[in-house]
């Protein structure tokens, strides 16, 4: 069966803007193995990744979340109807607000970052010192937020004129700026009597600087030119900023639940925060290698057939997306999951990572594999929803995945303590997808699950089928290979080349129409620039 001429756009967006996310986040899990190197799973981690993710909270905001998908829709508008003039003026002026609010929102949050600080993780005040460093590396990576939220508009600008590739890759240039300068800060700290993580707060900073640095070539070739622009009432702004506010309202529960974790985390044993962050960074790579780049690749398409009304093609898009999605992320859930300790072994376990940090980590992976699917999903819904016009239903479900996900942390804190919030992210996400789907099939007048459905049978059993090759190669190659790095790497490299073997043979037998959009997805050279 032939690719559908939606799917042959979204794979093709979506494969090359994968090549370009998977390299950036082998460099980002080699930037977690730096710092579980350097610094293990502890006080200097834990006072890290809540200093980092304090700015964050606020990024899904103007950055990757609502300001960058209101932005995409409405530029893509003006791009094929507006005129050049009208659309780089528009781009303009979103640029100058931007900074003037963003730029507002960080000064504000360098100045009251010991209250923020203590407001998310009182805990830490238990520890003598804790409290204190993490507020002085929320400090120093605020700003942080500014630069990343401009690349992002950069991005958004650059993926409507059909660049996917190097926008893509210019998170790639985050961590390599992380590592490099992070690294040789980090000796340079105690010399100025700082402790070394300071080091890296620094330089994630400057990989914040050339993320956004490393696309303005590209932005220019395509047309853009600078002009001061501030028009607070212009139409297309104000169109935004009606798309965001609904938006804002939807992501504003994705922050909370992200507060809820990180205030649960804090009362778990020391290292719990560490832990959860080492597991949720490889959870991250599929995420962002399938379900961010087949949104980003879904959304204009879906704006352009919002636009004309075509239900029908919004039908296929979306059945197309889903499909997709289902075939590259089971897997790589199910390869997580049943290889988890093999893999944190390999990619963490050296310097100050014992095999205990190795063991808490494995068990949050696990159980943040669960809601990989429901996660991947999720992002390619809500943006049609957005092109659709209705951004009530993504705010509901947002609010909804909160409620979920206290309830289950109260449910099974206690009893799991670190791994309770991987599982209710997990199930929370799985809750979000399930009601999306219900309301899209309302709005669509009707989806094919039937399709949908038969699909995941056939991905499922042979996902079920690649696990189980693949965890008894690994036993069987990490019983016969001597022990050490080299042995679990072969072990592991054996297992996935196995797996990715007896996957690729099943789906291929298995009738399922996608899958040949899939290999041309994984094999197709990126384009356009």
């Amino acid at each position: 069966m032939s690719a559908t001429p939606p799917t042959q756009n979204i794979a093709r967006a979506a494969g090359s803007m994968s090549l370009a996310v998977l390299i950036s986040r082998v460099l980002g899990l080699v930037r977690e193995q730096v710092f579980a190197g350097f610094f293990g799973a502890g006080r200097a981690i834990d006072a890290f990744v809540v200093a980092f993710r304090i700015p964050n909270l606020l990024r899904d905001l103007f950055a990757e979340g609502a300001l960058s998908t209101a932005f995409v829709t409405v530029f893509s508008q003006y791009d094929a109807k507006e005129g050049p003039e009208r659309t780089w003026r528009l781009a303009n002026n979103v640029l100058i607000c931007l900074m003037i609010v963003v730029g507002s929102l960080t000064l504000a949050g360098v100045y009251f970052s010991p209250a923020l600080v203590g407001l998310m993780a009182p805990d830490f005040g238990r520890v003598p010192g804790k409290l204190e460093l993490t507020a002085l590396m929320t400090r120093i990576m605020f700003p942080f937020l500014l630069l990343v939220s401009l690349a992002a508009l950069v991005m958004g600008i650059l993926n409507t004129k059909g660049r996917f590739f190097l926008p893509a890759l210019a998170s790639s240039f985050f961590n390599l700026g992380s590592i490099v300068a992070g690294v040789g800060l980090s000796f340079l700290a105690p010399s100025l009597g700082q402790p070394p993580i300071v080091g890296m707060a620094v330089g994630t900073l400057i990989g914040g600087l050339l993320q956004l640095l490393v696309q303005l070539p590209l932005l220019f070739r395509v047309g853009f030119r600078l002009r001061v622009v501030c028009d607070p009432w212009d139409p297309g702004l104000r169109r935004i900023f009606r798309l965001m506010l609904p938006a804002v309202l939807g992501l504003s529960a994705s922050q909370i639940n992200i507060f809820i974790n990180t205030f649960y985390a804090a009362r778990c044993p020391e290292g719990s925060i560490s832990w959860l962050n080492y597991a949720y960074r490889l959870d991250h790579l599929p995420q962002g290698l399938f379900g961010v780049a087949l949104s980003v690749a879904t959304l204009p398409l879906a704006s352009r057939l919002a636009a004309r009304r075509d239900l029908p093609g919004l039908r296929d898009a979306c059945r197309s997306a889903l499909s997709l999605a289902m075939l590259l992320t089971l897997p790589a859930a199910a390869g997580l999951a049943v290889l988890a300790e093999p893999i944190c072994a390999l990619i963490y376990q050296y310097g100050r990572f014992t095999a205990y940090d190795t063991q808490q980590t494995a068990a949050a992976l696990r159980f943040y594999t669960l809601g990989l699917m429901a996660f991947s999903g999720s992002k390619i819904l809500v943006p049609v929803f957005y092109a659709l016009n209705n951004t009530a239903v993504p705010v509901a479900g947002s609010f909804l995945t909160v409620a979920a996900n206290l309830l289950f942390i109260n449910l099974t804190l206690e009893a799991l303590e670190h791994r309770a919030i991987a599982l209710s992210m997990s199930l929370a996400s799985n809750v979000s997808l399930l009601f999306l789907l219900a309301l899209l099939h309302r709005r669509l007048e009707g989806l094919p699950l039937k399709e949908l459905l038969l699909t995941l049978a056939r991905v499922g059993l042979a996902t079920l089928v690649m696990a189980l090759a693949a965890v008894t190669v690994h036993d069987l190659a990490a019983g016969l290979l001597p022990g050490g790095v080299v042995g679990r790497l072969l072990a592991v490299a054996a297992a996935v080349a196995t797996g990715m073997g007896v996957y690729g043979v099943l789906i291929l037998h298995l009738n399922i129409p996608e899958a040949r959009d899939a290999l041309r997805l994984v094999l197709r050279r990126p384009e356009g620039g």
